[in-house]
C-alpha cells in the first residue's frame, strides 16, 4: 500500500510548488497532504511553532485532509520537505500525532546535528538585511538576477502562479533559531539533490548515513519534472517501507 506523503513547501514560496508532484503521487494511488505555510509569520516571532502547528493541523483527524489520509486505513506517513522547510523537520516530527515512517529532504537545508539550528548564516542574514524594507523582505524570486530565476520555471503561467503565492517574510524569520528535538531522526531519512549549492548539503546527508539520490535540476525542479521527482520520492520511501 502506498504511504501518505506529507509534502511541505518552504515558507519562502507556497504550496503550489508541490502541486504537480502531488498530482502524480495521487495518480499512483498514494494519499497526499499539502499544507500551506504562507501565513506562518503572521503572528510574530518565534515562528517555528506556527510552522509545526500548521503541519500538524492539516494532518489532524478532524480535518478534511486528515480524513483523506485515513480513507484507506492506517498508512505509513512520509514527511517530504523542500528547501528551507528542511530546517523545521525536527519540530514537525515532534508535532505530528502520527510519527512519520521516514523523512525525505528535497534540495533542502538540514537541521544541525547538535543544538538549535539558525535559519541562515550570519553572512546570509547580512545579505538579506540589505534587501529588507521596514523589516520585510521582497518576495523570494526578487532576491536574485533574472538569469538565475527564469530557468527555474517551465513556463510563464506557472511562474506567475508560484510568484503570486510568495509572502514577504519578515527579516526576523531568518534571524530565528529552530530548537533541536532529540530523536527526530531515529527513522529513515534521505536526501534528493537537484544541484548546487545544495551539493554540499547532500554530502552532509551522506556522511550522516542517509539515503542520497541526485536528480539534476534547479531548485524548483519539482515543477519542471514532477514525474521524475515523484518517482524518486516514491523509490526512496519504497526502499524504507519494504
Amino acid at each position: 500500500m502506498e504511504p501518505v506523503y506529507l509534502l511541505v513547501n518552504s515558507p519562502s514560496v507556497g504550496p503550489l510548488t508541490w502541486a504537480p508532484v502531488a498530482e502524480r503521487l495521487r495518480a499512483a494511488g498514494a494519499a497526499v497532504v499539502v499544507p500551506s505555510l504562507v501565513s506562518v509569520t503572521d503572528g510574530g516571532p518565534p515562528f517555528w511553532p506556527a510552522v509545526a502547528e500548521a503541519v500538524a493541523a492539516v494532518m489532524s483527524d478532524d480535518s478534511e485532509r486528515g480524513r483523506e489520509r485515513d480513507r484507506d486505513g492506517g498508512r505509513d506517513v512520509v514527511l517530504v520537505v523542500h528547501s528551507n522547510a528542511g530546517l523545521f523537520a525536527p519540530v514537525m516530527v515532534d508535532a505530528l500525532a502520527r510519527t512519520p515512517a521516514g523523512v525525505v529532504f528535497v534540495d533542502a537545508a538540514l537541521p544541525d546535528r547538535h543544538g538549535a539550528t539558525p535559519v541562515v548564516s550570519p553572512e546570509a542574514l547580512e545579505f538579506l538585511r540589505l534587501k529588507a524594507d521596514a523589516g520585510r523582505l521582497p518576495p523570494w524570486t526578487e532576491w536574485f538576477d533574472e538569469a538565475e530565476v527564469a530557468p527555474m520555471f517551465p513556463d510563464a503561467g506557472i511562474r506567475r502562479a508560484v510568484e503570486a503565492e510568495q509572502p514577504r517574510l519578515p527579516l526576523s524569520y531568518y534571524g530565528q533559531r529552530i530548537p533541536a528535538i532529540a530523536g527526530w531522526d531515529a527513522r529513515p531519512c534521505g536526501y534528493l539533490l537537484f544541484g548546487p549549492p545544495y551539493d554540499a548539503v547532500a554530502k552532509d546527508a551522506r556522511e550522516r548515513g542517509w539515503d542520497v539520490e541526485h536528480l539534476p535540476g534547479r531548485h524548483l525542479h519539482q515543477i519542471v519534472d514532477p514525474d521524475g521527482v515523484a518517482a524518486a520520492i516514491q523509490a526512496m520511501a519504497g526502499r524504507w517501507l519494504r
